[in-house]
């Protein structure tokens, strides 16, 4: 049974006196409803579970008036074994984003406190049916991921004592003993062809195999296609679905920055920038935005006309590529150099944003001479962090730190932590720590 970071979370809001109802948000087939489930089981006495894709009549139960005795008298109609009792009771409204008006209702369960209430969708980043009156103050939100590679490292049996260990190589720049250090990049690597949806990971650990997981991949690709040919707009369908199968693509070049010419000869922003913003609002794509200067806040330079996209999952990147570069990728062979840089770039990604890096930023000029991956914003002001699936050199980080407005920058690589002066060396797993 997979551990997920988002039980501590849905304790923490059980135990909220002042607790609103939450919505549970990300894409399709990422753990949502089976962590309901699982937190249900363990802190509640009745656990009222509606499905609004798998049983659409029960819409019905939303259609009339919406406070909430009525709509206890119509649940015991449409559902007479169930019994609501205060205080003991969750209701679990799955895929609502089908029923707008119980989206309208949030607000009365909140108002009314009797009972716990947990919403989840896998579009609603979107406008597709909204409600004509959103519940605003009534709702707490929790945005869920695929397993990040610490859910990995707990799926793999590493124990937390050795994650603990790690984070404190992490914080003192020492470096980790060898032989977990090479356990930890095989598990890195194994991470990046396997990714973290829960049907995969559940894949490769149960059969022990590579091809296993694969095979779930693919089909999860095939879902995604489905997805985006069901809920986007009549306009949108195809050229979201061709953005985001183009990614693999996109950071097989040297330039990673998206390109519609990429997704069509002769595409441009004017066609494909409604289904690039279609595919974020999905939580199925996530943007990086070159910026034209490094200071806070980030946002204020960045250019939305530059930018790169990565997938939400690292495992869905690989899947999109033939499966001989699995074997290149667990290897580390030299035949997937072509694409190599992009993918551990998307890894790095992958950890940022499953570690609550909701935008994220780049740095590379025009003449293609300077290029720093990934920009973080933090106390200690803009943090550089480059990237390289090897050790190669790092000449734009080592530019950068020279500058007085910088305290310091990480290097992530193939490699053992170090610390040479205003530089931090850290092996690829820990961006995890990030």
């Amino acid at each position: 049974m997979l551990r997920r970071k988002v039980t501590d979370k849905l304790i923490n809001w059980k135990n909220n006196r002042d607790r609103k109802c939450l919505v549970l948000r990300g894409a399709r087939q990422i753990g949502k409803t089976f962590s309901v489930r699982r937190f249900a089981e363990e802190n509640f006495d009745v656990f009222v579970e509606i499905n609004f894709l798998m049983q659409p009549s029960l819409k019905d139960i939303f259609k009339g008036n919406l406070d909430i005795d009525t709509l206890l008298l119509t649940f015991s109609v449409y559902l007479p074994d169930v019994k609501f009792i205060p205080g003991k009771t969750l209701l679990f409204l799955d895929e609502i984003q089908e029923c707008p008006e119980a989206i309208t209702s949030l607000k009365f369960w909140k108002e009314d406190g009797r009972f716990c209430v947990i919403a989840s969708g896998s579009m609603l980043g979107i406008d597709y049916k909204r409600p004509t009156s959103y519940p605003v103050g009534a709702i707490e939100y929790i945005d869920m991921h695929p397993l990040d590679f610490k859910e990995f490292l707990w799926a793999s049996g590493i124990s937390d004592e050795i994650l603990h260990m790690l984070r404190n190589c992490f914080d003192t720049f020492s470096p980790v003993a060898e032989p977990i250090h090479k356990k930890m990049m095989e598990l890195l690597r194994t991470y990046l062809v396997t990714g973290g949806m829960p049907d995969v990971v559940n894949a490769f650990f149960t059969e022990k195999s590579v091809a296993a997981a694969d095979q779930k991949q693919r089909d999860i690709l095939k879902d995604y296609r489905y997805d985006i040919a069901h809920y986007a707009k009549a306009e949108d369908k195809i050229k979201a679905e061709k953005c985001f199968f183009s990614i693999a693509e996109q950071l097989s070049k040297e330039n990673h920055k998206f390109q519609y010419s990429i997704v069509e000869k002769g595409g441009n922003a004017r066609k494909y920038k409604n289904s690039v913003d279609w595919l974020s609002g999905a939580f199925l794509a996530y943007r990086c935005i070159n910026v034209s200067k490094m200071s806070m806040p980030l946002e204020s330079y960045g250019d939305e006309t530059n930018f790169r996209l990565y997938p939400s999952d690292i495992g869905l990147l690989t899947g999109m590529f033939d499966y001989s570069l699995k074997s290149g990728l667990l290897s580390g062979g030299v035949q997937i150099s072509h694409a190599k840089g992009g993918i551990y770039e998307a890894l790095v990604a992958d950890m940022l944003i499953k570690n609550g890096h909701d935008k994220l930023y780049f740095r590379r000029n025009e003449q293609a001479t300077f290029e720093i991956e990934f920009l973080l914003e933090t106390d200690d002001g803009v943090i550089p962090l480059e990237v390289k699936a090897g050790n190669s050199r790092s000449r734009s980080l080592d530019s950068m730190l020279k500058k007085d407005e910088f305290s310091y920058g990480y290097k992530l690589i193939d490699g053992n932590v170090g610390k040479a002066e205003k530089k931090i060396t850290l092996p690829l797993y820990m961006g995890m720590f990030l």
